[in-house]
């Protein structure tokens, strides 16, 4: 068995930017022979989640096993009939239901994780929830998000992972199909392209602090930089004590957030440790576009982390979350040139001067209201009141 640090070799990766990823994720269900793991936080009723919701069911009735995954309070908003239709064309669907329940409220961790694992060859991980939002539309732009297509040995990780999920929190197995899947995944590629990979896991209950961990190595391992695309950044202590320590050795630290936000009370947050941020000498971009919804970062052109996981409180205690590290110069230098750009063209960067003049005694009680909200809501937050329980599982049909 691998442990938690360890990276497979042999594998490929391509990164993918919103806007493009469901064309690649569409062509890969549309090709799948055998078995498909679907993992995601929300699960829209619109354009972008019908045609990915029709792709799933044309697989299933081909007589492929789909296993399909959602959170029972991202994705409430989804029809039961379309959770019907998944389950009438041999789709394995659950929602993902909270720890206790009631009638009337529920108590319990979020499956924030975006993961879809097909035949076993190939996987995608990142940030885009199946919406409109991260796709481009006719009346809209996507918001930014990443996510990256990986094939090789670390997919054979990634699906045993899914099969232990399904065993252990779904338990609809037979015994043949949770069978740990062995087979090693080769094929030839330019050397410059084979990367390290492992899957890193943020199960908090399960003891598995995995993707925590992988920030703190990147501060602490950085030699030069450490840049970070993050919607949400909010740090707990740990990485600001890393933060603190890279700073205090001189290692460059760039952090682009959203200036746009869907969640207005964590930008409030965010803002309110912008003067911290600055007093470390932290350079702070704000993307101008749109919202900014990716979680990505690079250290020292070397090392890549990339998947579901915000840097907040919520994501390292609360919810589930996957990443993928990698380790390879080539895509390190791709991802930290991608970072660059955005940051050249669709960027203001927030320096003292400006932070200034955009704050005042009103904004800044806002700000750390919100700040201190966060925090207690870090608590309370899967409190949610329930209206209804519905039990879609196909198994008690």
């Amino acid at each position: 068995m691998l442990k938690n640090d360890e990276f497979q070799k042999n594998n490929t990766v391509d990164l993918i930017k919103s806007g493009t990823y469901f064309a690649k994720l569409s062509t890969a269900i549309g090709e799948a022979k055998e078995r498909i793991y679907f993992h995601t936080y929300i699960f829209s009723d619109d354009f972008t989640g019908n045609a990915i919701a029709n792709e799933l069911m044309n697989s299933a009735r081909k007589g492929i096993k789909v296993f399909l995954l959602i959170d029972g309070f991202a994705s409430r908003q989804l029809p039961k009939i379309i959770l019907q239709k998944f389950i009438k064309s041999g789709i394995e669907v659950v929602l993902f239901e909270p720890l206790f329940k009631s009638k009337d409220f529920y108590f319990g961790r979020r499956m924030h994780q975006k993961v879809i694992v097909i035949d076993e060859n190939i996987a995608f991980i990142g940030g885009m929830n199946i919406a409109d939002r991260y796709n481009n539309r006719p009346e809209q732009k996507a918001w930014l998000d990443f996510a990256v297509e990986v094939k090789g040995n670390v997919v054979t990780e990634i699906a045993n992972y899914c099969k232990e999920f399904w065993k252990s929190h779904c338990k609809i197995h037979t015994a043949k199909e949770i069978e740990k899947t062995k087979k090693v995944n080769n094929f030839f590629v330019n050397p410059e392209e084979v990367c390290l990979a492992r899957v890193r896991i943020n199960d908090w209950i399960r003891h598995r602090n995995e993707v925590s961990n992988t920030y703190i190595q990147l501060f602490k391992n950085a030699r030069k930089e450490v840049y970070i695309l993050c919607s949400y950044f909010i740090p707990g202590r740990a990485i600001r004590r890393q933060i603190v320590s890279a700073s205090k050795k001189g290692i460059k630290i760039k952090i682009v957030m959203a200036g746009k936000s869907d969640v207005p009370i964590a930008k409030y947050a965010e803002r309110w440790l912008y003067d911290w941020l600055l007093r470390n000498k932290v350079v702070i971009y704000e993307y101008q576009p749109n919202v900014l919804h990716g979680k990505i970062a690079v250290s020292d052109e070397l090392m890549v982390t990339i998947g579901s996981y915000n840097i907040n409180n919520i994501s390292t205690y609360a919810s589930l979350e996957m990443n993928l590290d990698i380790m390879n110069k080539h895509f390190a230098q791709k991802v930290k040139s991608e970072i660059d750009n955005i940051v050249l063209k669709d960027c203001i960067q927030i320096t003292n001067e400006i932070h200034k003049k955009r704050k005042n005694a009103v904004k800044q009680f806002s700000r750390w209201v919100s700040y201190q909200t966060i925090r207690l809501l870090f608590f309370v937050f899967t409190f949610y009141f329930k209206r209804k329980k519905i039990n879609y599982h196909k198994s008690a049909e």
